[in-house]
Order: structure tokens, then C-alpha cells, then sequence
């Protein structure tokens, strides 16, 4: 431990970042908070990704470093929540040899984007996309499966000569369910749900949904061979791994039957599977053997994951330097209980905060939390060591950015979602130390939007929530416990430390902007 923690106190960081003091902006911390979340919200827009993604020169395109010839023979699919915007963008660049399309998007979505005037992400009248509308409440129903089995007819009647576009974000694993049949989409779905009633680990759960779909898996790219396939992907999954993220449709990963009946009767749920589903799990080969594809091909794609939050954290950073702060990034993989993740903000505001050398116990205890939270200890070595010279040196303001999915423990009945609750958690840790604009600010936000079932997508917090709070008469411990954050910060000094966005079009889980001012230190 020793070792480790002095790793942040002997690199000269202030080789690599330069020395120049930047100038603190006139704008308030708080308005900072939000530019920054602002900037990170736009830069994953399903416009501006596929933009930056795709290199047209003439009669080709290059993706990732690969180039693609165009002669009127691309197709488009896509499934998910930002996928209407994705592919309006596409038809715009590569429109004149696009043949036809299928896109399956959540109910209502149209609609939506045109009442919310974001009419720049809708196709046009006389696309060639096809555009349909289903898995309402995010749970894949009759209408998802009709557009998923739209896509598969697609993929199946492409030949070598074609180029398949397949385009992907959060929400596309709903938009895309293809039971393998006879198992209907109602037997997948309870067998699923049981599993996860059981415990069964997320892994243990994407194992059974691939073995049970078409198109899951690498599916989707099995029937389109012998096409080439080109996935752009919008990531809300932690890291990024591609046979997660929508399941994988693009992404070759087998599971074999032997596997899927091991998890079924670890967890007791072998004896009472529907026929179907046992019919199914006793074939030999690969679940698409019965299709009516001559090959067995799994089907190769370039799979390029175009929009992240790796992505937002990146364009968050050069836009708070614009504003006058120094910028490092902790960690897009932020996850575990929120209140464990609220002590790690709290105690890295205090190392930062310290106008005397901070206690070596604060160290101690942030690198204890990092395996809690999915932070590694190098990062939190190296954003110390960054905080900890921008105090001692006097370089001005700091903003730790960061970005995942923390928990929360449902106890409660009321209404909020996990950026609210981490934002009045942090409060909480904040407590003690200056008021803004001499003391932090911290900001939680959900990149969709939308946190939980509120208007808000997080909020806005700093060190004196607490007393703000007794002098309103609101207990915070009650809200807490109620997991109640969105009623405490509506009603506190009327709802203006939330944040709230409006439709953002877009997701890439959440961001945290903690915003340090330049700190005066006691020089013994």
C-alpha cells in the first residue's frame, strides 16, 4: 500500500500537462457543471457520431480505417434508441447508394422527436427506411418481433456483392428479439425472467438470450453472409464489449447448447422448461443450422464502436478547459453501490480541497474503494497525483471528470433515479467544507435524459445541501431512505439545483463533473 500510494506524490505530471495557469471564467460553478454535462451530451448526439465516423471520397467510404466500395448496393438496418438519428444521417452522406433499409425503433419515437423540435434526426418523406415502432415500456412485444423478423429477411437476401450497415445503441437488444423457433417470443421472455428471479448472473443471462434468438450472437451477421457488415455501434454498456451491447447481433459468440442446460439446472429451472425450449437446447450445431442459409458461416463484420462515453469524457474535458479548468478523467467504468461511490467523490474533494498536505488516511481509504466502484488504482493514483500538484503548485481549477453506471438499493417507494441520489449523497460527503466559488461542486446526469422515472436526468449539489435542506424544513435521511431524491431537490429552493435537459436523443450511461476552485494553501 506503501508503494502505492507514492505513486501520486513522485511523477512530475506537470511535464505532460504544461505550466501555464489557466484563466478561471467569470461563469458560475454551477453553470460550469452544467456547460460541461452540455458538452458531453452533444458529443455523442447519433448525428455527430455517424459523421464523424464515415469518410466518403466519391464511390467509396472508409470506416475505421477500412474502405468500402459503394455501387448502389448498401442496405441499413438498425435497432435502438438513437438509431432513428443514426440512420437519418447516413441516408444524408450515403443516401445515393443506399437500396432499402429497416430500422426498429421504440414506440412513439417519431412522434417524440418531432414535438421535441429535433427534426433534423427523422428521415425524410421519400427514404428508403423503412422506420418501425414497437417494444413498448422497453420490453420486446409483437410489434419488435415483426421489425426484427423485417431485418433478418433483409440480411438473408444479400449477396456478396452487397454492403449491410448495421447500426446499434442502447435499448437494441428489446427492438430485436427472434425467438429460435418453436420457442415463441412469450416462452423466451419467462424463461429469462425466472432466471433472473433465481440469480442468475448478467453472463448467465446473455448466454440463454443467445442461445434462444436467431439473431443474437452474431445471428444477424450469419444471415447476412456472404454481404459485407459494417456495425456502428452507440455504447451504453461499461467498457464497451461488443457482445453486450445489444447482445451482439454483429458479433460472432457462440454458446452451445451443453452450456445453456448447465445453467439452467444450477439454478433448478431444467425440470420445468417449456417443450419448446428443451426441443431447441437438444438440436446439435449452431442454433441457425435450420435456417434456410446454405452456409454455416458464422458471418464476419467490422464491428466500430463510434459514440461512448469514453467519447462524451473526452469532449467534456477540452470544453471545461475552454472554461478555465484543468481536466482529468478518473474513469468512464464508475460502478457499485452509490454510496460507495459518493464516499469516493467526497473524500477526493477533501484531498483537494485540503489547503495543508491532506492526511495520508484520505489516499488510503480512495484506493480501498476503487475495486468497490470499478476504478483501478492507477487511475486513482494518477488523479491524486494530478489533484494533489494542482494544489500544491497553484495551478487554479481542476474538474475530476468521470462516467458509468452506479447502483442503488431499492428500499423505498419514491421517485428519483441513481444521479439524483448519488448527487444529494455527495451532497451529504461535501459537507464541512467552503461554499462555491470557494469550495467544489458536483454534478451527476444520466446522458438520456431521463433519471428514472423523473423529468430530470440528475442534479446538482455542493457543500451546503445540508443546511439549505434543515433551514427548509426537509429531512434528507427520509428522502434517502424513501429513495425519494427527485421529490427532496424539487422541492428544495424550488427544484433549481436539478438538472433537466430535456430529450438528449442520445445515451452513454452517466457523467459526474466535479468542479475544484483554485484552493489558497498554508505554506509552513
Amino acid at each position: 500500500m506503501a508503494r502505492i500510494l507514492s505513486l501520486f506524490r513522485s511523477q512530475p505530471f506537470l511535464a505532460l500537462l504544461g505550466r501555464r495557469n489557466p484563466t478561471f471564467c467569470n461563469m458560475s460553478m454551477d453553470s460550469g457543471a452544467r456547460e460541461t454535462f452540455r458538452a458531453a451530451v452533444e458529443a455523442v448526439q447519433p448525428d455527430t457520431v455517424v459523421r464523424q465516423s464515415i469518410e466518403r471520397n466519391g464511390d467509396s467510404v472508409v470506416i475505421d480505417g477500412r474502405r468500402f466500395t459503394l455501387s448502389h448496393n448498401m442496405h441499413l438496418v438498425g435497432f435502438g434508441k438513437a438509431v432513428l438519428g443514426m440512420a437519418a444521417e447516413v441516408e444524408r452522406i450515403l443516401g445515393d447508394h443506399l437500396v432499402r433499409g429497416v430500422i426498429s425503433v421504440p414506440h412513439g419515437m417519431q412522434q417524440t422527436l418531432q414535438q421535441h423540435g429535433k427534426s433534423h434526426l427523422l428521415l425524410k418523406a421519400d427514404s428508403r427506411i423503412k422506420v418501425m415502432e414497437g417494444a413498448k415500456h422497453n420490453l420486446p412485444d409483437d410489434d419488435s418481433l415483426k421489425a426484427a423478423e423485417g431485418i433478418k429477411q433483409l440480411a438473408t437476401e444479400l449477396t456478396e456483392k452487397d454492403l449491410l450497415l448495421v447500426l446499434i445503441s442502447g435499448g437494441g437488444s428489446a427492438l430485436l428479439p427472434a425467438p429460435v423457433p418453436p420457442i415463441s417470443l412469450q416462452e423466451k421472455l419467462d424463461v429469462t425472467r425466472r432466471l433472473a428471479a433465481a440469480g442468475a448472473t448478467i453472463q448467465e443471462l446473455n448466454k440463454v438470450r443467445r442461445a434462444l434468438s436467431l439473431l443474437k450472437g452474431g445471428g444477424l451477421a450469419h444471415h447476412a453472409h456472404p454481404a459485407q457488415v459494417v456495425s456502428l455501434i452507440l455504447s451504453d454498456v461499461i467498457g464497451d464489449p461488443l457482445d453486450l451491447i445489444a447482445s451482439g447481433p454483429t458479433v460472432t459468440c457462440e454458446v452451445w447448447p451443453e452450456e445453456v442446460l448447465s445453467i439452467l439446472e444450477r439454478h433448478k429451472l431444467l425440470s420445468s422448461m417449456p417443450a419448446s425450449v428443451t426441443q431447441v437446447l437438444a438440436r446439435q450445431g449452431p442454433r441457425w443450422k435450420d435456417s434456410n442459409k446454405h452456409s454455416d458461416s458464422p458471418g464476419e463484420a467490422l464491428n466500430a464502436v463510434i459514440g461512448s462515453n469514453t467519447v462524451a469524457l473526452t469532449c467534456a474535458g477540452r470544453r471545461v478547459r475552454e472554461l478555465g479548468f484543468r481536466p482529468v478523467v478518473l474513469s468512464p467504468g464508475v460502478c457499485g453501490d452509490v454510496r460507495l461511490v459518493s464516499r469516493l467523490y467526497g473524500l477526493l474533494a477533501r484531498f483537494a480541497c485540503s489547503q495543508e498536505e491532506p492526511p495520508p488516511e484520505i489516499a488510503a481509504e480512495v484506493l480501498r474503494l476503487g475495486p468497490e466502484v470499478g476504478v483501478e488504482s492507477w487511475d486513482l493514483c494518477r488523479t491524486m497525483q494530478v489533484l494533489g500538484e494542482g494544489r500544491a503548485e497553484g495551478w487554479g481549477a481542476t474538474c475530476v471528470l468521470a462516467g458509468g453506471e452506479p447502483t442503488v438499493e431499492l428500499k423505498g417507494k419514491g421517485r428519483g433515479g441513481r444521479n439524483q441520489e448519488l448527487a444529494l449523497r455527495v451532497g451529504l460527503e461535501l459537507r464541512g467544507l467552503e461554499l462555491p466559488p470557494q469550495g467544489p461542486v458536483f454534478l451527476s446526469g444520466g446522458t438520456d435524459g431521463q433519471d428514472g422515472p423523473t423529468e430530470a436526468a440528475g442534479a446538482v449539489t455542493d457543500a451546503g445541501l445540508y443546511d439549505e435542506a434543515q433551514a427548509q424544513g426537509l429531512d434528507i435521511d427520509g428522502f434517502l431512505s424513501n429513495n425519494d431524491s427527485y421529490t427532496f431537490f424539487s422541492r428544495l429552493s424550488g427544484g433549481e439545483r436539478l438538472l433537466v435537459p430535456g430529450l438528449t436523443c442520445t445515451n452513454v450511461m452517466d457523467v459526474h463533473v466535479l468542479l475544484i476552485p483554485p484552493i489558497p494553501i498554508k505554506i509552513s
